[in-house]
Parts: C-alpha cells; sequence; structure tokens
C-alpha cells in the first residue's frame, strides 16, 4: 500500500470544508464530526482513523464522508473512497493500528451463505421498518393503515397517501411498507421505491433517448409502487401525464401503490385534476406533529435501538424544546451523544443545553418576520399580500388573514394591538377573534392542523 500519496490532498481537502463551515457559521459543527485523522492512502483509498465506533456510524448516516469524497473528487479528479479505523487511543494512529479489513464507506459483500439469509432490498432502508416507528396521537391511523397494506398489498387501502410535514415519518412510513412486503414472502416481486424527482428525470432522460417503451414497460409492470415526494410534479403535465396512464395500468392489475406528499393532494398547485382524482381515490391520511409524551418515547426507542443511555432529565430538555419533526429530534439527539463521546464524559443536562443552544436560537421567535409569515399565507391562498392586510370581507380573504394572524401570534411576539395595524388598522378584540377561531378549527378539523403546520414549516425554511 502506497503511504501518503493523497495525504496533501486530504490536509487540502479537510481546510477547505472547515472554511465552508465556518462561512455558514458552523465551525462548532466542523469541528465536532470531522474529528478524524489521516492514516494512509492507495490508489483509491484513504483510511482515516476516528475514536469510536459510534462516531463512525454517524460519520456514515449525516453524509460527512460524502462531504469529504466529494471535496476530494473536486481536488484530485478522482473517485476516492473513504475507510475508517476504530482507535482508542487518538495520538496512535499509525499503520499498526490498521485490521487487516478496515470498516469501509462503501457496503462489505457478506460472507459465503450469508447474503441469503440477510437480504435486503437494494432500493430500502432495512432501519426503516415498523418495529422502528413510534406511533402517537400524530400518526396512529397512518401507522396502521401502513401496516394492513404490508399484509394485504393491493387488496386493501389501494392506493394509500401519506401526507404532511417534513421529517414526520411518511417516508419511514412508506419505506416499512415496502420492506415488509419484500422480507414476507414477497422477495420475487417487482418493489419499486423512488423519489417523484428520480421518476421525473428518469421519463425525461427515457423521451430524450428515445427509450419510453423501456420506461412504461419498467413501471406499468410492477407488483408494488412506492413514490415519495408527489408535490415534485407540479406544473409538470408532461410527467404527471405518464404517472396517470402508470397508475391506471397498476391499479387494473392490483398491484400496490404508495404515496407521500407534504400537503392535502388537493393542495398542489397545477395537478390536473384527473391524477388528483386518482390519488384521492384510496386512502389519504396525515401525520402531524408528535406530542411530548410521543416525543419522548421516539427518544427512547432511539436509544434502545443503538444501544445509548441517557438520564431522563436531558430525554425531557430535548423533547420539551424540539417540537419540530422527528427528524430534527433524533438529529439533536444524535448531537448531544456524539459530543459526549468524543470528549469522552457522560451527558449532562448543561452539556445538552450548550449543545442544542444553535438548533434552539435558529428555530426561535425573534427570526421570524411578519412580512415572511404574510408571504407565504399570500402565496399559499393565492392572493396579494395587500388583499391579506386589506379590510375585504370576501371568504377567500378573510380565512387566510385569520390564518396569518394566528401563525404570527404563535410564532412571534408581536401584540395583538400591533397586528391590527399590520392588517388593515384592526381593533385588539377583532384580532382575538381571528386567533381563537383558528385555534378553535384546528382542534376539530386535523387537516386544517396539518395546514398550519405546513405553512409554519414553510414559514420557517424560507428564512434560511
Amino acid at each position: 500500500m502506497a503511504k501518503e500519496l493523497y495525504k496533501e490532498a486530504f490536509q487540502y481537502a479537510m481546510t477547505e470544508l472547515k472554511k465552508e463551515f465556518k462561512e455558514k457559521n458552523n465551525e462548532d459543527e466542523f469541528t465536532i464530526w470531522f474529528k478524524m485523522k489521516y492514516v494512509e492512502d492507495s490508489v483509491d483509498t484513504i483510511t482515516v482513523s476516528v475514536v469510536s465506533n459510534f462516531m463512525n456510524t454517524m460519520l456514515s448516516s449525516k453524509g460527512y464522508f460524502a462531504l469529504l469524497q466529494k471535496k476530494l473528487k473536486e481536488i484530485t479528479g478522482q473517485n476516492i473512497e473513504i475507510k475508517c479505523i476504530i482507535v482508542n487511543d487518538e495520538s496512535s494512529t499509525t499503520k499498526d493500528d490498521i485490521p487487516e479489513k478496515p470498516v469501509s464507506s462503501k457496503e462489505s459483500k457478506p460472507e459465503a451463505g450469508e447474503e441469503q439469509k440477510n437480504k435486503k432490498h437494494p432500493l430500502l432502508q432495512e432501519n426503516f421498518t415498523f418495529d422502528t416507528f413510534i406511533p402517537g396521537d400524530n400518526s396512529n391511523f397512518a401507522y396502521k393503515a401502513s401496516m394492513a397494506v404490508a399484509k394485504n398489498p393491493g387488496k386493501q387501502y389501494n392506493p394509500i397517501l401519506i401526507y404532511g410535514g417534513s421529517g414526520l415519518g411518511k417516508t419511514h412510513l412508506m419505506q416499512a411498507i415496502g420492506n415488509y412486503i419484500y422480507s414476507n414472502g414477497g422477495d420475487k416481486l417487482k418493489i419499486f421505491y423512488g423519489s417523484a424527482e428520480s421518476f421525473t428525470n428518469e421519463f425525461t432522460s427515457s423521451l430524450t433517448s428515445k427509450k419510453t417503451n423501456q420506461f412504461k414497460n419498467k413501471y406499468r409492470n410492477l407488483d408494488v409502487l412506492l413514490l415519495d415526494d408527489i408535490h415534485f410534479l407540479d406544473n409538470k403535465k408532461g410527467v404527471q401525464e405518464e404517472l396517470f396512464y402508470t397508475f391506471n395500468a397498476l391499479h387494473e392489475k392490483q398491484a400496490q401503490m404508495v404515496f407521500t406528499c407534504d400537503r392535502p393532494i388537493k393542495e398542489v398547485k397545477n395537478m390536473t385534476e384527473r391524477l388528483v382524482s386518482r390519488l384521492s381515490n384510496g386512502l389519504c391520511i396525515d401525520i402531524t406533529i408528535p406530542n411530548y409524551e410521543t416525543r419522548v418515547a421516539i427518544l427512547n426507542k432511539k436509544l434502545e435501538l443503538i444501544g445509548k443511555k441517557l438520564n431522563q432529565e436531558i430525554i425531557d430538555y430535548i423533547a420539551k424544546n424540539v417540537e419540530t419533526n422527528v427528524r430534527e429530534l433524533e438529529s439533536a439527539l444524535q448531537q448531544i451523544l456524539a459530543y459526549a463521546d468524543i470528549i469522552e464524559q457522560e451527558p449532562t443536562l448543561e452539556m445538552a443545553k450548550n449543545q442544542l443552544k444553535d438548533i434552539l436560537n435558529s428555530n426561535s421567535a425573534q427570526n421570524i418576520s411578519l412580512d415572511i409569515i404574510q408571504k407565504v399565507v399570500a402565496e399559499n391562498y393565492q392572493i396579494s399580500i395587500s388583499d391579506l392586510k386589506s379590510k375585504k370581507r370576501d371568504k377567500k380573504y378573510v380565512f387566510p388573514r385569520q390564518v396569518a394572524i394566528y401563525i404570527a401570534r404563535e410564532l412571534t411576539e408581536i401584540s395583538y394591538s400591533e397586528l391590527g395595524n399590520e392588517f388593515g388598522g384592526k381593533d385588539h378584540s377583532t384580532i382575538m377573534h381571528a386567533y381563537e377561531k383558528i385555534a378553535e378549527g384546528i382542534k376539530l378539523d386535523s387537516s386544517l392542523e396539518a395546514k398550519i403546520s405546513l405553512l409554519i414549516r414553510e414559514i420557517k425554511e424560507f428564512k434560511k
């Protein structure tokens, strides 16, 4: 094995990545996650060392190895694999520490006879199962319906469409359906999982390469179609038409179809009516933000799966302060565990508060302006900002105005009187009535709750 062929390139790549993280005010993130050392290299591989297997797992799952590989390709023009070894003493990263078979950033081949036993579907994440999903009041219906679909594909609830905000578990349930079918006698079935974006790209490519028949044969002969993020098809008429005919072909042969969307399908702009009709012709279920008890259960389950323990006060702190979605909840947990692992100390509440302060500050109300709230709400309801702020009493203006007022009170510290000035010079009692009307509506209508959650997510993402 040739030593130090890429050592300078590795060091330069790390320097450049540090600069990029610093420019985004994420230097602390770089310090925590890129704590690795160059060991040696070969023609197409660089071996690095980290202090624990947990660190190696986090580097892979959070995509930091991929970032480093991308930067190395920019510098060298070569596709360089990153291999990782675990060392207990950080100072002893020498060749003597290298095991004969380092842990690779690529999936290792199974031993003879092991492949069939642990056979996994190549398009599905094996950890996305029903066992690892924690249902709560926000997702219990979606969980049970998905289980029913998995146990009886193509016969019950077909199609099924799961919608809700990002990071709430839609993709998890979709892939859990695929994994269950595949592992329970469905290994000979044609099961496809992909995003609507990849479906679009593949369809476009088939047009330019004149291979549309090949594309149609691939999708219209499936036994199970799992298509993620269907909202991506907004305003893509040609792809919508192709999906419409694919849907008809699969439905006729009783192939199971599962879709996810970030909102109710009827609220996706520029979606053809006949496709909306098809997608709505089965079971449409929303997943909302998990409540406190569910968040605690999710954290405890995650700790159980990775074999870690945390003081209950730390779990309570995370659950009470990270309310947005499951993905951010798990990310916060990983941040604390990884930091404690790196500095070789037991996690404490003070440590948790310090590690999560940036996450919590970025979600704080002071970073969200009323202008952004008004802009996002107006665009979603297809009216102008001036209409939203006017005194017009038509229902098409009144309801969005009430929604904007409700969200403004939830996300900012703006008083009722100030909001009255910003919404057409209305008095304090009118603004309070608008807030209470939406608050009461949310309790009675889960679809309104889902819509508000979606708008809040768009508002938070808009400011970034």
